[in-house]
């Protein structure tokens, strides 16, 4: 487990800030130490299968160990944070490599051969317990497992990237922009879903259970279906267009990013396409310290139902399609998330350490993210324009069907919809794009390569 210069270089420094923010929570909550267990394997029912193992977030917050199940951390104010490091005596599986000077520097490390070593530390009433190991139940009490104010209070620090977080999500957009090329040519030469989702994990380098989620990979109407989790083997007679959802990760944090394409750029589902892909990019640009998201959200319905209405797929104005839902047909979900350790990152619908939610607005029960905005934050802008069958009819039969244009819908649902997605920083200043940046680094190398 190599990590790049940049990432390297920063990890001691992002690991004292979590030794502050978890002193600072810790003391808060009147606890003195914390016990975070990584996690253990599961196994299948009546099998000896072990599903793919995914750490605890707040585990993988401190150490870039994705794939270390039954590592222990122990974070004690004003001492270097110890870890126990489960490297099995195993002939069946290869156990953990030694730990790397470039991370475990930062750590008291004790390397141990047994998964309950750590039991032998001394608890107290003043431990918190995180994690979901199933021994935990039986070492305290279910006030000190998983603290809710404990759990809100690391959530929400964690809402602020330190700039090693930032380097990993922008290597892991650098990854997956690469990987999305790939797939693209693969589009271009008529290959089938499974063989394009084939074709991103071989140039990401991933095999699936390390990707950040399932890649939705979606030729034809397949992209109108929000989360598609099929991949046809065969090809469609036709391929009309081609949306990907598509991740990577590095060190354990994800990069999201979503493209469309149409087969022929110039007909009228590229110019769709166009249109969405300058209305993202304005957006991107406002993601802006001091913004609320929920405005921006609200906003992006109404630039989404201006296109709809000058590409005459509606025949009542922007203003009046956002008033009367009917935007929400074509756009039914959140304009994006908070992104880190997990794709759809903690604390986006919270303002304090109680939990209080920050609400959704009235009609809008997807969006996932409804804080105001602070420099640190990384966070998703994926707009979206669909033609969704199911919600379709149910405008049809409910609603005022003559504000849409049934015959620009049938002739554009063949293909599905368009949603364009980014991974954006926001600063002090102008927000940073790393997914732009990354696709730009690419067709520069490609240049002058």
């Amino acid at each position: 487990m190599k990590a790049r210069p940049v990432i390297s270089s920063n990890y001691s420094d992002h690991v004292l800030e979590c030794q502050a923010r978890w002193e600072q929570a810790l003391d808060a909550e009147g606890f003195n130490s914390a016990v975070i267990h990584a996690g253990s394997q599961v196994i299948s029912f009546l099998d000896d299968y072990h599903y793919p193992f995914r750490p605890n977030p707040h585990f993988l917050q401190w150490l870039p160990l994705t794939h270390h199940h039954d590592s222990v951390l122990h974070v004690r104010a004003g001492h270097k944070p110890m870890l126990y490091y489960y490297q099995p005596d195993d002939y069946w599986y290869s156990p953990p490599s030694d730990p790397e000077s470039w991370w475990a520097d930062s750590f008291q490390v004790e390397a141990v051969t047994g998964s309950e070593a750590w039991k032998s530390l001394s608890f107290d009433d003043k431990t918190a317990f995180m994690g979901d190991a199933p021994g935990l139940p039986a070492l305290a009490p279910a006030s000190q497992i998983n603290p809710v104010r404990l759990v809100n209070r690391i959530h929400l620090q964690r809402t602020v990237k330190t700039p090693y977080e930032i380097a990993c999500i922008a290597q892991a957009n650098h990854i997956a922009a690469h990987s999305h090329a790939e797939a693209e040519r693969a589009f271009r030469e008529g290959c089938s879903e499974y063989e394009i989702h084939q074709r991103y994990c071989r140039a990401s380098g991933m095999l699936d259970h390390e990707l950040p989620y399932a890649n939705i990979v979606a030729l034809n109407t397949h992209g109108a279906v929000l989360h598609y989790q099929g991949r046809d083997h065969c090809a469609p007679e036709v391929s009309r267009s081609f949306l990907i959802d598509a991740g990577a990760t590095q060190q354990g944090y994800c990069s999201d990013i979503t493209r469309t394409y149409s087969a022929a750029d110039d007909d009228e589902f590229g110019e769709l396409i166009e249109a969405m892909d300058i209305l993202q990019q304005e957006l991107c640009g406002s993601m802006l310290a001091g913004a609320d998201y929920r405005d921006l959200h609200l906003d992006t319905h109404l630039r989404i139902a201006g296109i709809l209405e000058s590409q005459k797929i509606i025949n009542i104005s922007a203003q009046a399609a956002v008033e009367t839902g009917l935007s929400s047909v074509f756009f039914p979900h959140g304009l994006g998330h908070f992104l880190g350790i997990q794709t759809h990152d903690v604390a986006g619908l919270i303002a304090d350490e109680e939990g209080t939610e920050i609400p959704r607005p009235d009609g809008h029960p997807f969006l996932r993210l409804t804080r105001t905005l602070e420099p640190g934050n990384v966070l998703t802008v994926e707009p979206g324009l669909y033609f969704v069958d199911t919600l379709l009819r149910q405008w049809k039969a409910n609603e005022d069907a003559s504000a849409i244009n049934w015959q620009r819908v049938e002739q554009l649902q063949p293909y599905g919809g368009v949603r364009v997605e980014d991974n954006v920083v926001v600063t002090e200043g102008e927000p940073l794009n790393l997914s732009r940046a990354a696709f730009a680094q690419l067709r520069e190398s490609l240049i002058y390569s």
